[in-house]
């Protein structure tokens, strides 16, 4: 009995002092320095392409830097090129046979396409009853130069498929999307496009893990808004503060913290990504650059400036019966006065709605974090979103909340179940 007694009261002293180290960086006056200059006036808003956005990117890069993070690939901005090209024509022959224009969408970078037989591409064939979207997707993200020949009786939908063209990132590769009964033997296409150009940035940067380098843990926030627009009582700006230079300064202090801790097994990757509230372009990008097999766990932190419906020391995770991830952050917390809850919003589809859902997509348990009562938040999306309207000592306990409860995934000791992607919408 004294032994177990003692033992316990070792375990009990561990978890105590594990919890104290590195939690000198969760100061509100940490946040406040943060956040006040994401979402100050001279940044605008934050919209994509404004020269705002490239300082928000900057300052959070040198915050970066200073915790002692490392460049995942030389450099903490993760710059990518969106493409947007504009149809002008397109032509092809199969074994002699011209085929209709209507019958060929190329997914291209090049304003002027021209590929044949000789080209090198591989052939396959999305056969009748297959589904059309899902294939048709794998072959346009894939790193192949591919000639796709559609099954005729996908005729009547064929033409959605140039919706592919809405969110390309710049590339060398080309996909061929051509109607027809079988693959040709000889085959040629040509299509031509007015190419436009976008650049965007995330900001990146990973603490490499121990033992586990090769799993990931990734938290993450969207550090773009929606800009100048329509005046509201004299004020333009929309700041942005709780949408979401709150979830990008709990990111950086996360950071600060793990980094004071220095005991990650796993590899812990710090994101904070573009174009979140303009296509999801930065989730998008930032997905591809990993095997979803070897990211364990996202921590994707959203709005979490203000009090949750429960009140403070909650908050909520969105999609929260798709995963066991609520259930290990529990365990986690056990001693303190925090609580994570299921989401209390599901009609609103906030598991979709964020940039946790690109990488939910692919089975990782990912997952956004919150506290924004989104059927009566009155700053959402308004010029009253600033900083003065929120409550950060109690963002402060969320962003805390968050680190603490991850631990046991971070030293890779628990691992979260995954996303069964053929349940979700």
């Amino acid at each position: 009995m004294k032994k177990s007694l003692l033992t316990g009261l070792l375990i009990a002293a561990g978890s105590f002092l594990w919890a104290q180290k590195g939690e000198s960086v969760f100061q509100v006056k940490e946040a406040e320095r943060i956040i006040s200059f994401l979402a100050s006036d001279e940044m605008r808003g934050r919209k994509v392409f404004s020269p705002e956005i490239d300082k928000a990117a900057d300052f959070i890069a040198a915050e970066f830097k200073a915790a002692g993070l490392q460049p995942m690939n030389n450099s903490f901005r993760q710059e990518f090129t969106i493409v947007r090209p504009k149809f002008i024509s397109a032509s092809a022959s199969f074994d002699g046979v011209s085929i209709e224009q209507k019958s060929i969408i190329v997914i291209t970078c090049a304003a002027q396409f021209k590929a044949d037989q000789t080209a090198g591409y591989e052939k396959v064939m999305i056969s009748a009853g297959a589904n059309l979207q899902a294939e048709a997707r794998k072959y346009a993200r894939g790193n192949k130069n591919t000639l796709v020949v559609v099954d005729k009786s996908f005729a009547n939908s064929f033409g959605n498929l140039a919706r592919l063209k809405s969110s390309m990132f710049k590339t060398n590769t080309n996909t061929v999307f051509v109607i027809a009964d079988a693959l040709p033997t000889q085959w040629s296409v040509e299509a031509v496009h007015e190419i436009n150009e976008q650049k965007m940035a995330n900001v990146v940067g990973i603490l490499p893990g121990k033992s586990k380098k090769e799993e990931y843990v990734i938290f993450s926030g969207h550090y773009d808004h929606i800009g100048v627009g329509r005046a509201v009582e004299g004020d333009s700006i929309y700041n942005g503060a709780n949408d979401d230079a709150a979830g990008t300064t709990g990111v950086i202090m996360l950071a600060q913290y793990f980094k004071q801790l220095n005991n990650n097994e796993r590899t812990i990757v710090f994101a904070a990504l573009t174009a979140e509230e303009s296509g999801g372009f930065g989730a998008q990008y930032f997905s591809r650059q990993f095997n979803p097999e070897k990211v364990m766990a996202m921590f994707n932190i959203e709005m979490i400036g203000t009090e949750s419906k429960w009140g403070k020391n909650s908050a909520y995770i969105t999609g929260y019966d798709k995963t066991n991830m609520g259930e290990i952050l529990a365990k986690d917390l056990q001693g303190t006065t925090f609580n994570f809850y299921p989401d209390p919003y599901p009609t609103q589809q906030l598991f979709y709605r964020s940039d946790n859902a690109t990488l939910a997509r692919l089975g990782v348990p990912a997952h956004t974090i919150s506290t924004s009562k989104m059927d009566v938040e009155p700053h959402y999306h308004k010029p009253s979103d600033e900083v003065k309207t929120l409550d950060l000592d109690n963002m402060v306990m969320v962003i805390k909340a968050i680190g603490l409860s991850s631990k046991s995934i971070v030293a890779g000791k628990e691992t979260p179940t995954r996303v069964k992607v053929e349940e979700l919408r």
